[in-house]
């Protein structure tokens, strides 16, 4: 393959500040995901002197049938263009899985085949859907992890999210700033480690957005947690998974966990947690009792 095309100059012209951040992401990402791959893994010797971990860049460059200065411009943040052919080849050379793929074409600026949608509102109707789940929990979600409205059994499942400011209804924020929540989450550094692998996989298209960068910044200040997670570099589908929850007022509750998306893109969502057993199934019942007593949730 023959790059004369793509391997041009960076660009002097302005950008905007997301194009940029986006680049460093891009950077960022392409040498995490060089410097996990053994030489061995894609035919390569390894060598006596090899001091570089994982791949070299000009052994990148070599796999892809990119030029070594071009790609080496792609890890320096460079403003260049990038087709789609070559990123088909990077993440080829890269041995990408598919959401890691998804999320290096949407850091390099390239054309998502999924229409965009915009996030709908919360309405009576939604609203109804929530509560007709209980005494089962269940929340609507954007893809910042906002929680937008949530059902009475939700709002006592982890925390009083009542007591909670609504600007704090962020499951993110919660999982990693919020002691009572974090102690209500039995596999917790798991938890973490899944939500900022999706919280980074989100982010790709909302790079130059304020929300998204006051949320990365204060999650970045307050919690060790976080910055340990994110520097990862990882990216993961959103998918369907077994919780376990340690609730203070009925015990251990297991419950398998599904996202119900409200569009065809991946954005807002409601969040379900059906019990994977009798005994949460009870449990359950008995903690939607206690938050029906405590009275109606508020709209947000």
């Amino acid at each position: 393959m023959t790059t004369t095309a793509q391997e041009t100059a960076p660009h002097s012209r302005p950008r905007d500040e997301g194009s940029a951040v986006r680049r460093h992401e891009l950077a960022a990402f392409l040498r995490s995901r060089r410097e996990r791959i053994a030489p061995e893994q894609v035919g390569l010797p390894r060598g006596r002197r090899r001091r570089t971990p994982g791949l070299r860049r000009e052994e990148v460059a070599q796999l892809s049938a990119v030029g070594v200065t071009w790609y080496t411009w792609l890890e320096q943040a460079r403003d260049i263009q990038v087709s789609v052919q070559v990123l088909d080849a990077l993440a080829r050379a890269l041995l990408l899985d598919p959401t890691e793929r998804a999320h290096l074409f949407q850091l390099a600026g390239a054309v998502d085949p999924t229409p965009a949608t915009a996030c709908p509102s919360v309405t009576p109707a939604l609203r109804s859907v929530l509560e007709q789940f209980e005494p089962y929990p269940a929340c609507v979600q954007n893809s910042r992890y906002d929680i937008l409205a949530h059902n009475r059994t939700y709002g006592l499942l982890l925390c009083d999210l009542e007591a909670v400011p609504p600007e704090d209804r962020n499951c993110m924020v919660l999982s990693f700033t919020h002691d009572e929540w974090r102690s209500s989450i039995v596999h917790l550094e798991e938890t973490q480690r899944v939500m900022a692998a999706r919280f980074r996989a989100s982010m790709a298209t909302h790079l130059g957005e304020p929300a998204w960068k006051m949320l990365l910044k204060r999650l970045s200040a307050q919690s060790p947690d976080f910055r340990e997670a994110w520097d990862r570099h990882e990216v993961v589908a959103h998918r369907g998974k077994r919780k376990e929850f340690l609730n203070r007022y009925v015990g251990r509750v297991r419950v398998d966990h599904t996202d119900l998306w409200l569009g065809p893109g991946a954005g807002p969502r409601m969040v379900t947690y059906v019990p994977a057993d009798e005994a949460s199934r009870e449990r359950l019942e008995r903690l939607h009792a206690i938050a029906l007593e405590r009275g109606p949730t508020s709209p947000g």
